[in-house]
């Protein structure tokens, strides 16, 4: 996330935060995709990664970007942590060991996220190559240890540091070691919500197996296919993961505002410094627990959306739905992500049709499922067949889905051609991951560089 939010309207009643999710409805004509991608940076000379501070560091290359494209500096405690663009641009923002993020505009179709995505990684090297530095599209860091990882400057991941320890044993692996591709997408009413959210969980291991990609850690294989979906097993469970209230048929806005408020919170931000407020959930916030610990106690919605934003279940709800179980990757995956999502869950023949594929899944079929993702890929069982099998109909759906809307580009091409690196994953039935030990064990002779060198975007 780029920006925390201000926004000091009081809130009166639980039924204010109800409201808040509704609000995000749009009519059908008015929906967007909004994708977001993260990638680490290293130094091409060494492999190391990139600190923030000195000339070739961090905030350097921020302010490169920021030099090139115009966009405001975002600024926490008089360092620059990331960039806004005008309304609608999107913004650049870091995670905590220095992914680097874009979260992209809302756009109408998968060609205009395509050519934003592509524009902004030729903005990025063209800075980025000046300063010795190279990006790599995985979903976990490959080479550096935990304690090689730089430290990003941001209040809120302070605070978060030092809570992640108290509540799993993954957590700063999570922060400093892993990168994703997410998309948000719009819904009409809390009927489609409740769908999309329905569909969005249960789904979510199988877009994990699509896009596994991340099998090197501290420089050798680790007997993972999605090492970043393994580490989410235990980073804090009680704010992350699947969600067993969404799988009811009568899962409302209120039943999401309801979990959210007795999840200890973060921080409460006041006049732009952060408190740590990790002690209380938002209930209690709501309750007056904060009170004498900051000049103005009285939680506002500025307050809620920033702890909407500090929840980590595997599809997230604001006012728009993320998706949020695939590992980064190379430049096409990008452009995949969405598409998968949007082909599914955009057209009402699609959207139906995947509805009746996972009406039935229980949420103790899809947990066992999640489980076994991160080790087993593709070839996790699943009911009497694999996930591979699912995977290959789900990839289906999804083109038909694209060809649906029939968005056409300049040259007359509607959007489903996006599936195709995904297709070529599933007739291959093999994950990526899997493909990378593979080169690496036999044609890279067991060579990191050639990781990277292969990975660059």
């Amino acid at each position: 996330m780029a920006r925390d939010t201000t926004d000091l309207t009081p809130i009166e009643s639980i039924d204010d935060l109800t409201a808040y999710m509704k609000g995000g409805e749009k009519p059908k004509s008015a929906f967007r995709i909004g994708t977001e991608h993260e990638k680490f940076g290293y130094y091409r000379d060494t492999l190391g990664p990139v600190p923030y501070e000195g000339e070739r560091g961090i905030r350097a290359l921020l302010e490169g970007m920021q030099s090139l494209s115009g966009w405001e500096a975002i600024v926490d405690d008089g360092r620059i942590i990331g960039l806004a663009g005008a309304s609608g641009q999107g913004a650049i923002s870091l995670e905590p060991g220095g992914q680097f993020e874009l979260s992209g505009a809302p756009l109408v179709s998968l060609h205009e996220t395509c050519r934003e995505s592509n524009a902004h990684l030729a903005d990025v090297r063209d800075v980025a190559r000046r300063l010795g530095i190279e990006f790599l599209g995985i979903g976990s860091s490959p080479l550096w240890t935990i304690d090689e990882t730089p430290i990003m400057p941001k209040s809120r991941y302070d605070i978060m540091r030092r809570y992640m320890p108290k509540v799993g044993t993954r957590g700063l692996d999570m922060m400093l070691r892993t990168a994703t591709i997410q998309v948000n997408l719009d819904f009409s009413d809390e009927a489609d919500m409740r769908r999309k959210m329905q569909i969005g969980m249960k789904l979510q291991p199988v877009a994990s197996a699509l896009f596994a990609n991340s099998p090197f850690t501290d420089g050798k294989p680790n007997g993972l296919v999605s090492w970043r979906s393994d580490v989410w097993k235990d980073v804090d469970n009680a704010r992350s993961g699947l969600l067993p209230f969404v799988f009811s048929d009568s899962f409302t806005y209120r039943d999401y505002v309801e979990w959210a408020l007795d999840i200890p919170m973060y921080f409460v931000m006041r006049d732009d410094v952060y408190h740590d407020a990790t002690d209380i959930t938002f209930r209690q916030f709501l309750d007056g627990a904060f009170a004498g610990r900051v000049d103005d106690a009285t939680p506002n919605m500025g307050d809620w959306t920033n702890h909407l934003s500090t929840l980590f279940p595997d599809v997230r709800l604001k006012r728009f739905i993320e998706m949020r179980g695939a590992d980064g990757g190379p430049w096409r995956r990008i452009c995949a992500l969405p598409a998968l999502w949007v082909g599914l869950l955009y057209d009402a023949a699609s959207l139906d049709a995947v509805e009746r594929l996972t009406a039935d899944w229980s949420f103790e079929e899809v947990s066992a499922m999640r489980a076994d993702v991160p080790r087993l890929g593709f070839a996790t069982p699943f009911r009497d067949g694999s996930v591979l099998e699912l995977a290959r109909e789900v990839v289906k759906m999804a083109r038909q889905g694209l060809v649906g809307r029939n968005l056409l580009n300049e040259e007359g091409n509607d959007e489903s051609h996006f599936l195709a690196t995904l297709e070529e994953v599933v007739a291959r039935g093999t994950t990526s991951a899997e493909e990378l030990v593979r080169l690496y064990e036999t044609q890279w002779d067991r060579s990191m560089d050639k990781v990277f060198s292969h990975l660059a975007y």
